[in-house]
């Protein structure tokens, strides 16, 4: 089984710390045997994909490991993580962003979240548009929910060989997030996450200026 060197680990840390960038070691599909070397290496920061996976990792792994919930999130599924979870990456909507608070508001802890935003050509990826977002911050609303309290934005770019497209659409979210930085959350210190890249393209997103990347098959190899 592939898995990344210590050196090399300490090698892709160091460029993303150079950035500015954190690493979110994505184990999705990954066994709690395969996730704990890495863990051993000095990671905390792992992110799944599936609620369920997420639960039993969870459960099998240290304590002080920091879960990063990564992919698309149904609002009957934020219950289970709400008490745990270090962060939500992908709330694409107004209603997940209030069923985080009122979870989060049960008992009694604020969940760090990212505004998920549709930067992709692809339709098949959840998010956001940047226009509609904006409007939506703009009008406030989203004071509402502050036991779900907003950390930046996260962003998939299109799946495809050209590197200046990926560049494009980066860019527009840092953009995006500069933005709201500089106007709606110009008094929130906790607004500072933008989160994009991933294996093929995380350096692209360090230049581009993500802070934190989503990196599996680098680390654990292909999946099958």
């Amino acid at each position: 089984m592939f898995m990344i060197s210590r050196s090399n680990l300490a090698d892709l840390n160091g460029k993303l710390e150079s950035r500015g960038a954190r690493l979110v070691a994505v184990s999705k599909t990954q066994p709690p045997a395969a996730i704990l070397p890495l863990y051993e290496a000095g990671l905390r920061l792992f992110g799944e994909n599936r609620v369920q996976e997420l639960l039993e990792k969870q459960s099998a792994l240290p304590q002080d490991v920091e879960w990063h919930l990564i992919g698309h999130l149904q609002r009957n599924k934020v219950r289970s993580i709400a008490p745990f979870v270090a962060m939500i990456h992908s709330v694409d909507s107004e209603r997940l962003l209030e069923e985080v608070h009122r979870q989060a508001d049960k008992i009694g802890r604020t969940i760090p979240v990212l505004l998920q935003v549709h930067i992709a050509q692809e339709e098949s990826k959840f998010g956001w548009s940047a226009a509609e977002l904006e409007l939506w911050l703009a009008s406030g609303q989203w004071k509402q929910y502050p036991n779900a309290q907003i950390h930046g934005l996260m962003g998939m770019a299109t799946f495809t060989d050209n590197r200046d497209q990926v560049r494009m659409e980066f860019r527009s979210l840092r953009q995006l997030f500069e933005r709201l930085n500089a106007d709606v959350f110009a008094q929130a210190d906790a607004f500072c996450e933008c989160s994009m890249g991933m294996s093929g393209d995380w350096e692209i997103a360090v230049e581009e200026g993500a802070t934190l990347v989503r990196i599996g098959s680098l680390l654990f190899g292909e999946r099958a």
